[in-house]
This record gives C-alpha cells, sequence and structure tokens, in this order.
C-alpha cells in the first residue's frame, strides 16, 4: 500500500475527499493536523500548510477547511477501527501506532487518578505525523562510532528539534545490527517509549531496524534500558531524547553493566549540552566517547570524542529531516 493511500485512508470521508485532491508528494509530508473548529493543517518539509476544501495548499487561513467534532470522531472511529477501547493502553501514552509507521498523537481531556493519567475522553486533537525511513542517512557518521578497537562507543547525538535525530538513529540502529561497511553486526536492544524508532504495529516494526535488534514498544526509558540489560544480553542498546534524571541513572546502569549506549537529546551546541544539570557529569567525566552535533535539517555539524576534540567538521552534508 502507497503512503498516501495508508494515510488518507483514516481520516474522515470529507477530509479524505480533500487530501485524495491534494496536490503534493506523501513522500514529503510531515504531519497533518486535525483540531476541532480550526484549519485543517499540513505540514511539508518544515513549512505549514492549509488546507482548502478544494485540497489547494494556502497560506492564508480564510481559504482553509475548518475541521468539525464530527469530522474528528469519525477519524477517531477509522483509526482505532470502531474499537477505541482497544487502544486504552496507547491513549494513555497519548498516540496510536498505525500500520505503515505513521504515529497518531492525540490530546483532550484526560482521565487521572492518583496522579497517573488513566484514559483520555473528549479527543479534539489530532496530530497524524507520517514515518518516513531514510536509508543510508547514517553512512557519513558510521566510521566514527568505533573506538580504537573497533568496538562501538557510547554515542550522544545532539539536535534541536526537527532536525533528523531521530532519523538518524534510526539507521545507526540499523546499520550497527546488520553490520555495514565491512564491519560485522552486533545484537541491539532497543526502548521506543513512543513508537517513533520501529514504529510498532500490534508488535510488529514496520521500519528496518536491523537482523539483531530486540525492541521493546511503549516502554518508559529509564526501566526499558534495565529490562534489556537483565533479559535481551544487547551489546549495544539505543533510545530516543533522554533527558530526565531517571534516564541518566539508568544511562549510567548499561554503561557500569558493559553495554555501549547510542541516544539523542535535545540540543543546539555542545556548551547547550554542558549547561544541561543533568548531563553535566556525565560530560566532565567524558562518559560518552562521541558526540554527533547536528544544525539544521539533515545537516551534521561536528563529531567530537570524549574530551571535546573535534574530529569531524563537514561541510554541511543533507540527508533529509
Amino acid at each position: 500500500m502507497e503512503r498516501k493511500d495508508q494515510v488518507i485512508r483514516i481520516f474522515a470521508k470529507e477530509i479524505r475527499r480533500i487530501l485524495e485532491r491534494a496536490q503534493t508528494d506523501y513522500e514529503h509530508v510531515q504531519e497533518i493536523r486535525l483540531r476541532v473548529g480550526a484549519p485543517l493543517l499540513l505540514v511539508q518539509e518544515n513549512e505549514e500548510y492549509y488546507v482548502s476544501g478544494t485540497g489547494a495548499l494556502k497560506t492564508a487561513v480564510q481559504e482553509a477547511h475548518m475541521v468539525t467534532r464530527q469530522e474528528l470522531q469519525e477519524t477517531m472511529e477509522y483509526i482505532s477501527n470502531y474499537s477505541l477501547y482497544a487502544f486504552e493502553e496507547e491513549l494513555r501514552q497519548g498516540f496510536i501506532t498505525i500500520q505503515g509507521g505513521h504515529r497518531i498523537g492525540v490530546a483532550g481531556k484526560t482521565v487521572v487518578e492518583n496522579q497517573d493519567i488513566r484514559g483520555m475522553k473528549y479527543i479534539s486533537f489530532i496530530n497524524v505525523r507520517l514515518s518516513h525511513q531514510i536509508l543510508g542517512c547514517a553512512d557519513l557518521v558510521m566510521p566514527y562510532l568505533y573506538d580504537e578497537k573497533g568496538q562501538v562507543a557510547h554515542t550522544l547525538i545532539v539536535s534541536p528539534p526537527r532536525c533528523g535525530k531521530t532519523t538518524l538513529l534510526r539507521d545507526v540502529i540499523r546499520q550497527l545490527s546488520t553490520g555495514s561497511q565491512g564491519r560485522k553486526g552486533v545484537t541491539v536492544g532497543v526502548v521506543d517509549e513512543r513508537s517513533e524508532l520501529g514504529a510498532c504495529h500490534q508488535g510488529t516494526p514496520q521500519n528496518d531496524l536491523g537482523i539483531r535488534t530486540d525492541i521493546l514498544d511503549c516502554c518508559p526509558k529509564a526501566k526499558g534500558m534495565m529490562m534489556l540489560v537483565r533479559t535481551m544480553s544487547p551489546q549495544v542498546i539505543a533510545v530516543d531524547e533522554i533527558g530526565s534524571r531517571q534516564d541518566m541513572e539508568a544511562v549510567e546502569y548499561v554503561m557500569s553493566c558493559g553495554c555501549k549506549l547510542v541516544a539523542t537529546v535535545h540540543g543546539n551546541s555542545m556548551d547547550d549540552i554542558r549547561q544541561k544539570p543533568v548531563l553535566q557529569n556525565m560530560v566532565r567525566q567524558h562518559m560518552f566517547e562521541r558526540y554527533i552535533v547536528l544544525g539544521g535539517p539533515g545537516q551534521v555539524d561536528q563529531i567530537f570524542d570524549s574530551r571535546g576534540c573535534l574530529l569531524y567538521s563537514p561541510e554541511r552534508i543533507a540527508y533529509g529531516a
């Protein structure tokens, strides 16, 4: 099934009709947003457009199709195959992953009990994030992910939002797992808290993460890292967007057990990372052996070793966001 067909079939009939007419290449569409009483929005190549009733992409809000509550409710029925209760666990996390690895983020009134989110109702906001896998986008950085002994190095990918860190991490996992550039593959454990890396649908990854990869889907990062070490004997553990103190404690546990770690974090530069309270000590203690710093979308700006020595600073090479 083509990407366009995978995506538009989940929408209410009227919105589906509009999106079928849209003059756009769905390989470049990143998000489609529905909000009750607000314009139908489409994000393509980091640019936001209003979608008119004829499917035209506009920059003027006056020409946009306004989403109704009925359309949003109908869309949720299609997404859940008329069994929203079957997705209660996913809704606690705020998203549902559909076939093709596309992630449906939802927001509305949360049902809270003892400070824990038990569910969600009155869903009024939907963000459809299209899954994009770019095979080979990590080719440039792979030679730098190994130390002088040929072992995988503890690696932190530093990136501002929407600059491709998850896309890069996904391909790093694939190449580490399957093997590439003359190197043998290793066993990789992935904690995929928001189903963005493997994009699992009913437990099966929709993205190619390699032949030696085990995935904990929809699992909190800190707990998942420790579970994988204890149960799956990974040589490398990969996680997206570390940041909490619990994450850092789990990272230290993974490293102390002899596993290598590859992770991403939000940041604009190495100076930015050094100033983050939860990362300061790890940077000072040289716990990460490689830092890959992304600039704009798909741009590898710099690669550093554990002591901050610059290993690579190429002309900016785009691999796609």
